[in-house]
């Protein structure tokens, strides 16, 4: 085998992820996938999601791919790294060349080549490994003049090549080479576990945002688009050969041109497509208007991010969005028939237990249907990572660890925040059920419960924390 593209995403040995089972297919690796076939280049994929780490050490013993090349994101990082280090033990592997691509390389080169890949593909992946992969099966030895990429030079030492320009023009990328792998496992887990199935279409690259805590390590903060025709085209491939009951649009704010989704309306009328759909966006980037094409459109949820319910946190994330548009935007989404989720993160530089308990009131005033809470964590590359990079309290080892087990100086200790969780979480879930059931029941009592415990634990973390200090 010459070219083997993969990941590193192990369902089955995630305990994590198999609460939660939504397993998307690799979309990125299909799109590579893809331009590599449009090239004439001959590869396999091997998708992981479904497997597990012997299995695929099995089958890359048998196989002893001359170049394989992994997705690597900070899920993925360590069981890539383990994969590489397997690879170089191995005699029939250790002349492989490993490249990596993804989000999580493009800030720590020097780590990831220390660690056995030979090659980082940096930013947008199609055209660089395209090029880098035809270098390196013609014997080529010289890898100077390909931008986008990193390596070592025969003095060991690190070289960042130029940044590849963006494809001003992804209608010119092919659909994702769904094809290469077994889609009916996702489909079939989807079904099984929450009642439809669910695929993944992608119609923009980049955002032209500023949020401190999210990376735009890959496609920068740029806007590209691919036509409406075009992504109706793909839903309506997606209609005839997979049939799912529903698309997640990846997109990180679907609504950002109107002037898109309205001729993506039109688009999917004059195609006779209809696939109901979720996405995510930004309150500002959302009216009636919008709320009514999005409805027309087969919209069935809109994730409209807020982060916190607090405007001065939102304001330190650089988020440029009022909260009380969040909140209106919410309710108006629901108001007209769209199920409106929202995402919330604590602990946030700054952030206090008044700006929590505002985010406790948001929640309540908004009602979202769905709501999902983390802790913050600074992603390397982000502004979240450079402004705690002085108040760091973890010393981790980069092999061993993510950008998510490191911490910084809060306002409270870490063990505050599981309290505080406790208290969000539950206190809006009693909200909700009591608003529903319009008195309390047995359940509605225990979530109360949960909320109170959660209130007392930050008040005792928070009286130790101080306590300490006195002393």
């Amino acid at each position: 085998m010459n070219v083997l593209l993969t990941h590193g995403y192990f369902l089955f040995e995630d305990p994590k992820e198999q609460k939660i089972m939504k397993p998307y297919p690799p979309l990125g690796i299909l799109y590579l996938s893809a331009y590599l076939k449009q090239n004439q280049i001959k590869h396999e994929v091997f998708d992981t999601t479904f497997s597990n780490k012997k299995t695929f050490q099995k089958y890359l013993l048998e196989h002893t791919p001359r170049i394989i090349a992994f997705y690597t994101n900070l899920m993925t990082k360590l069981n890539v790294l383990e994969t590489i280090q397997f690879m170089r033990n191995e005699p029939s592997l250790k002349d492989s060349t490993v490249i990596l691509g993804g989000p999580d390389v493009t800030y720590n080169k020097e780590n990831y080549l220390n660690a056995g890949a030979d090659f980082l593909v940096i930013g947008e992946g199609e055209a660089t490994l395209h090029e880098l992969v035809n270098n390196i099966l013609c014997g080529n030895p010289f890898f100077d003049q390909i931008n986008g990429i990193a390596y070592k030079n025969p003095f060991d030492k690190v070289v960042s090549n130029p940044p590849r320009k963006k494809i001003k023009d992804i209608n010119t990328l092919a659909f994702p080479n769904r094809a290469a792998i077994d889609m009916q496992p996702y489909l079939k887990t989807w079904k099984d576990n929450h009642g439809k199935s669910a695929m993944t279409v992608s119609t923009q690259r980049g955002c032209p945002y500023t949020c401190k805590w999210c990376s735009t390590a890959v496609y920068g903060q740029s806007y590209r688009r691919r036509s409406p025709e075009l992504v109706a085209d793909e839903l309506a491939f997606l209609r005839d050969h997979y049939n799912p009951d529903s698309v997640w649009f990846v997109d990180d704010v679907f609504t950002v041109s109107h002037k898109w989704l309205k001729e993506f309306v039109e688009a999917l009328k004059e195609k006779n497509v209809n696939v109901p759909f979720e996405c995510i966006t930004r309150a500002d980037r959302m009216n009636e208007d919008v709320i009514q094409m999005l409805k027309e459109a087969g919209c069935f949820r809109v994730w409209i991010g807020a982060e916190s319910g607090s405007q001065k946190i939102i304001d330190k994330m650089d988020r440029r969005v009022d909260v009380n548009k969040v909140r209106t935007m919410i309710q108006e989404t629901r108001k007209n028939g769209i199920e409106a989720g929202t995402f919330i993160m604590l602990g946030y530089p700054g952030e206090t237990e008044e700006d929590i308990e505002e985010t406790i009131t948001h929640l309540k005033q908004s009602n979202p249907d769905y709501f999902t809470i983390t802790v913050a964590y600074p992603i390397k590359g982000t502004g979240l990572y450079e402004e705690t990079q002085d108040i760091r309290t973890t010393n981790t080892d980069w092999n061993l660890t993510t950008d998510r087990d490191i911490d910084f100086v809060r306002t409270y200790p870490k063990h505050y925040y599981e309290h505080a969780l406790r208290r969000v979480n539950n206190e809006v879930w009693y909200f909700q059920k009591k608003e529903k059931k319009k008195h309390i029941s047995v359940s509605g009592a225990k979530l109360k419960f949960k909320s109170l415990y959660g209130k007392l634990g930050m008040w005792w973390v928070r009286s130790r924390a101080k306590q300490h200090t006195a002393v």
